[in-house]
């Protein structure tokens, strides 16, 4: 018997069985409670009724007393059925999704699609786990299902008509109703305001084509229930999306920084519950979401609710991403907000910058169009620029000035994806690295290998910063060349990855703060002021070529013949010419 019906024959089966039980009953009594306890039309109860013995759970056989008239009963309360969809499962979703819209779709619409098909199967589970609640508590079933419809027993306010379920019901008002069911959630959920609403799926569908994609996509999300896969699971999925269709944005300016890359710079800054981490260009929020996936990891999950997570985007329909990424993490008090971070930081104390714990980010690299006249149009920027202003072709330095300005003056750490141009550039650049090497703040750098970022070919480096470094590691700064860590990348062929032991190599280095030949060095403050304030990781430890290697007892056995044979030439051929030498 099949269980895998559809919520909104499911809905109807329930308030069939709650009225009926396993006793028989005609179509007009199952009309007549549909149509007053579900305002179902009078039309629609012979679909309902077809759907519920398609699906195994109806039984129909012929009135003893009318054999012209039929007489209906349900099977048995069935247990609830839970669909527990693992990673493997949930990614062959998205798959099929991303190939079914290539790269005629904007890859927004899958996400946007996906959230709101989880939001909708959380909230049945939900209101059935609010309604046997209330009906222990002695209400009635009316009362119970009023109950269960609280705002505070769901996460979101969803109302039924645009649930899921309801919204696939009719194909040919698909469009209007998800665009108009959209608007709506996002107008009852303020925190959904410009995330679910933010693509217009009217003006998508202009085209037939891309009217027939919608529902096909409409369909392949209602093969499975998404209510039972954990944050986890469908947490990872969503960025797989994001990592899919990375290599297409990055040809359109968007920046998607590996996971891989993050892991490592949160492995090294290593968050703690109670403390508060910022990302002051956070994309997708991939690295705010790392770092609450790390404390959960080493304290448990409620240890990683207690992590204070913020950050701000420039560019609303990412901003959008980043907001569902962390709702489909389970994270609700992340607070993400919409803005240019150099004119308007939106995170203040009082009438200063807010301070955190943990600053991270992979900003724009060489980001144009911020030099002096701009900056000093920012809000704080006495306080943010101190050491000085970049050229305005090349706004590396003044992110890394904003982190730094940004991060507590006890346990402030910083980490940066740059590029690894701000290492050595002169000018501008300098003077503001040399003012900052000055105050001993620079505390780890690490080349990274090429290739690992879609939208450049270019290694990148990790900076990291402590304002108030342990005894043991003032005035010395730890250089790590890992340009030889990587692992080909499974799916991109010109690209590669930090495999596992790769990431776990490099924050042992870090955190041994150690030497080994070819991959890392501690270098004191005073070389590198002779060096003229070069950051340039090769300057210091250049990577050890992989050698062949030999087997010397062989290659020595080996030697030995050839020697033998050498001689045996050399004879023979002594002999020919003492030959040639009597005939002449």
């Amino acid at each position: 018997m099949s269980r895998d019906v559809p919520d909104w024959v499911e809905r109807r089966r329930r308030i069939l069985w709650d009225t009926f039980g396993d006793g028989t009953f005609r179509f007009e009594d199952a009309a007549r409670v549909l149509m007053e306890r579900n305002k179902d039309a009078w039309e629609q109860v012979p679909v309902f009724l077809s759907e519920l013995r398609k699906a195994g759970f109806l039984l129909v056989e012929s009135d003893v007393r009318d054999a012209r008239q039929k007489l209906y009963r349900l099977r048995g309360e069935v247990k609830e059925f839970e669909e527990r969809l693992g990673r493997g499962d949930v990614e062959a979703l998205l798959k099929r999704a991303a190939d079914l819209i290539r790269t005629r779709v904007d890859y927004k619409f899958i996400l946007i699609l996906l959230f709101l098909k989880r939001i909708s199967d959380k909230w049945d589970v939900e209101f059935e786990e609010a309604y046997r609640e209330a009906l222990a508590q002695g209400l009635s079933e009316e009362e119970a299902r009023a109950e269960a419809r609280r705002d505070e027993f769901h996460w979101f306010n969803l109302p039924e008509e645009f649930h899921w379920e309801s919204l696939r019901k009719d194909v040919s008002g698909l469009t209007e109703r998800l665009s108009r069911g959209l608007k709506v959630v996002a107008e009852r959920n303020p925190e959904l305001k410009d995330v679910v609403d933010s693509v217009d799926f009217i003006q998508f569908t202009s085209s037939r084509e891309n009217a027939e994609i919608l529902r096909q996509l409409v369909e392949l999300f209602s093969e499975r229930k998404l209510n039972h896969v954990s944050a986890d699971v469908l947490g990872d999925a969503y960025e797989w999306i994001l990592r899919y269709f990375a290599p297409t944005k990055a040809k359109e300016g968007e920046i998607y920084t590996p996971r891989e890359v993050i892991k490592l710079l949160i492995e090294v800054l290593d968050p703690k519950p109670l403390e508060s981490v910022y990302d002051p260009a956070c994309g997708s929020g991939g690295m705010l979401i790392s770092a609450f996936k790390h404390v959960g990891e080493r304290f448990g999950k409620e240890e990683a609710g207690k992590l204070f997570l913020f950050g701000q985007e420039a560019n609303q329909t990412i901003l959008a991403l980043a907001k569902m990424n962390m709702f489909i993490h389970d994270i609700r008090d992340a607070h993400l907000e919409f803005g240019d971070t150099f004119l308007y930081p939106k995170f203040k104390e009082a009438d200063s910058l807010k301070r955190f714990d943990v600053v991270v980010a992979n900003p724009p690299w060489n980001q144009d169009g911020y030099g002096e006249d701009v900056l000093k149009k920012g809000e704080f920027w006495r306080e943010r620029f101190g050491f000085g202003f970049v050229p305005r072709q090349s706004a590396d330095w003044a992110w890394i000035q904003h982190m730094l300005a940004s991060a507590k003056d006890d346990t402030g750490r910083v980490g940066v994806v740059i590029d690894n141009g701000c290492l050595f550039r002169g000018g501008k650049e300098k003077a503001v690295r040399s003012a900052v090497l000055e105050r001993d703040w620079v505390e780890c750098v690490i080349l990274l290998p090429e290739k690992l970022f879609y939208n450049t070919g270019a290694p990148g480096a990790i900076l990291i910063f402590r304002k108030s470094k342990p005894v043991e590691r003032k005035g010395k700064i730890l250089f790590v060349n890992a340009s030889k860590e990587f692992e080909q990348h499974p799916e991109v062929r010109k690209l590669n990855i930090l495999g596992r032991g790769n990431i776990e190599k490099i924050a042992n280095a870090y955190r041994s703060f150690g030497e080994e030949r070819g991959f890392a060095r501690v270098v004191g403050l005073d070389e590198v002021r002779l060096n003229d304030y070069n950051l340039n990781v090769t300057l210091y430890v250049m990577a050890d070529e992989e050698g062949e290697q030999i087997d010397i007892v062989k290659e020595y056995a080996e030697l030995k013949i050839l020697e033998n044979a050498r001689k045996e030439v050399t004879e023979e051929l002594n002999k020919i010419l003492e030959r040639l030498k009597e005939v002449s």
